[in-house]
């Protein structure tokens, strides 16, 4: 059996995509294992879709999440008003092309990211409340078999993988 591919958001891996021109970088022995064995494969959603960096913050409106969003009960607003929804949507689907192209079962998204949240997202008030709920990546990757993981349980996508992976 070959190793897993795992989509990943560039920014977990250094690269200064976020909003705000930084990066978000996690120091993991699985994520070096992962990258040296060429398990992983980089995305940004928000850059793949053509936003900038650095840009203004977004949020999903008020109380919803990324399934309301792909339902068109949601939208997504930056900082200025802007509705970049459909930015958002296009990058969801970039991301899922690129782990349909490459087989990945799997995603290492950032948490709290209205594209990449897997356990929570800020609340669309822009005051820095977070709730439950997934970004438009997430919710999209999932509908179509991906397990997404944030950043902090990459523990957990260890201990699924050695348990379904043959042992050498």
């Amino acid at each position: 059996m070959t190793l897993p591919k795992i989509l990943i958001s560039a920014c977990l891996l250094g690269r200064p995509v976020r909003y705000n021109g930084s990066a978000k970088p996690v120091l993991h022995p699985a994520l070096s294992a992962w990258h040296k064995a060429g398990q992983l494969v980089i995305i940004c959603p928000e850059v793949a879709a053509g936003f900038s960096t650095p840009r203004p913050p977004a949020e999903i409106t008020q109380g919803h999440s990324g399934p309301d969003v792909l339902a068109s009960t949601a939208r997504v607003q930056d900082t200025t008003g802007a509705d970049v929804t459909d930015q958002f949507i296009t990058g969801a689907k970039i991301a899922l092309a690129l782990a349909q192209e490459h087989d990945c079962k799997f995603a290492i998204l950032t948490d709290a990211s209205p594209s990449c949240g897997s356990t929570h997202i800020y609340d669309g008030t822009f005051q820095g409340q977070k709730h439950p709920g997934t970004g438009v990546t997430t919710a999209l990757l999932r509908t179509h078999g991906v397990q997404v993981f944030a950043e902090t349980e990459i523990d957990g996508l260890v201990a699924f993988l050695s348990k379904v992976l043959p042992k050498n």
